[in-house]
């Protein structure tokens, strides 16, 4: 996923998370490279080939969790914002989605926000 020995850059599936990560305001240096790889494995995982619009709503995830609301709101937009936010409460009720998965990856990367663990009640066990 990573090319070859680096020599030819990085796969086109991280690329395209870097694109959608970019796209919701959070760049992908942010974002350690464990976390893209395994988010883009459960999206693999989960849809076979993902498309652009998976990758794109994967990102639209990992940033609420990282940078937080009220930061993801004012670099997006609110409906997207509250979009997000469902999701995360589907994926609470639900458990075993990819959403869900994608939230406890974060969780044990210990990137989310503090705001974001504290509002949703997230824990990983």
């Amino acid at each position: 996923m990573f090319g070859f020995l680096g020599r030819f850059g990085r796969a086109r599936e991280l690329r395209q998370l870097d694109d959608a990560l970019r796209a919701v305001d959070v760049h992908p240096a942010l974002v350690p490279d464990a976390v893209q790889l395994t988010a883009v494995r459960l999206l693999q995982a989960e849809r076979g080939r993902p498309e652009p619009v998976d990758y794109a709503a994967a990102a639209e995830l990992i940033a609420y969790c990282m940078i937080g609301a009220s930061n993801f709101t004012a670099a997006n937009d609110l409906a997207t914002a509250e979009a997000v936010e469902a999701r995360i409460e589907a994926a609470i009720d639900h458990g075993d989605s990819l959403d869900a998965r994608l939230v406890l990856l974060l969780l044990h990367a210990g990137i989310v926000n503090p705001g974001i663990v504290e509002r949703f009640g997230l824990e990983a066990g």
